[in-house]
């Protein structure tokens, strides 16, 4: 296959783009300065520049840019931003997917697990509706912006992807200092949920995508969510350190990160990853434990 792959520079870009090339296939890459080498073609989103000899020939693209939900306070200006660096993005891809003439069939476009909202104990898989806040509506507004591509007859396949567990990005390695020095402590109450899957499992189910025929949404979590509790009791075994004996407040935490601690660290939804099952996928790391001493 030849694979179109946007946000290639990210933990998960750079993860997809090494195994799809080491099973032969050809990856090309769009990146957002001066292209360095013949894989890579340049595009701005924010500018609307897409040259459509990007997707010429092309299979499949996996679309994965997008601003990092974690990496800065949720001021008014960032929230736009991550609105406008996905929403935008995609809207620009998928109409340019709908153009091409022989353009890729096929588009795996991000999304997040955020889309269900806070569910609480309430396990969710793919039939449930969307629920509220600002992730909620931003995985809503996200997906909507591949409209173009899939009226034109792209199979569309969403990817609500969960926390992805890697020891060299992404959450699970900013917490590895904390916890190393035993500081890890649970966060606020510990009974929200976490909808985690592990950087080889993830890069599975996006192999198995590109292969089988699945389109709409497709949660990309591993068969078992734990609490936040139980995530902090693993890790904490898994690093042999012990953890704090207080939660941290949820007060604190609010007041240290602001919007973003409320929706993504206080909450969350028990995502099922039924359709990855149902198709016959199966996870090399379905438990929390098995994830953890695997990528660390």
């Amino acid at each position: 296959m030849t694979t179109v792959v946007t946000g290639s520079s990210g933990l998960l870009g750079t993860a997809l783009v090494s195994a799809l090339r080491a099973e032969g296939h050809e990856v090309r890459r769009l990146v957002r300065r001066a292209p360095a080498g013949p894989d890579e073609c340049f595009w701005d989103p924010e500018g609307d520049v897409l040259d459509p000899a990007a997707l010429e020939g092309a299979d499949a693209v996996v679309h994965l840019a997008g601003a990092g939900i974690g990496e800065r306070r949720w001021t008014e200006a960032y929230k736009r931003e991550l609105v406008n660096s996905r929403v935008s993005g995609t809207h620009i891809l998928a109409a340019a997917m709908a153009r091409a003439e022989r353009g890729p069939r096929v588009l795996l476009s991000s999304s997040a697990i955020g889309f269900y909202g806070d569910t609480g104990d309430r396990a969710v898989d793919e039939s449930a509706p969307a629920g509220t806040g600002f992730l909620a509506d931003l995985a809503r507004a996200w997906e909507a912006a591949t409209a173009p591509a899939e009226e034109a007859g792209v199979r569309v396949t969403l990817l609500r992807s969960g926390m992805v567990l890697s020891g060299r990005g992404g959450a699970l390695a900013r917490l590895l200092p904390i916890f190393k020095m035993g500081a890890g402590a649970v966060l606020g109450s510990g009974r929200q949920y976490v909808s985690w899957i592990s950087l080889p499992d993830w890069v599975d189910a996006v192999r198995f995508l590109l292969a089988h025929e699945l389109a709409g949404p497709v949660n990309l979590t591993a068969p078992e969510p734990v609490t936040n509790a139980e995530y902090t009791a693993a890790l904490a075994e898994a690093v042999r350190r012990p953890t704090m004996p207080l939660p941290a407040p949820r007060f604190a935490l609010r007041l240290a990160l602001g919007e973003f601690a409320e929706e993504a660290l206080l909450a969350g939804p028990r995502v099922l990853p039924r359709r990855l099952l149902d198709a016959g996928h199966r996870f090399a790391h379905p438990t929390v434990g098995e994830a953890l001493a695997a990528v660390l």
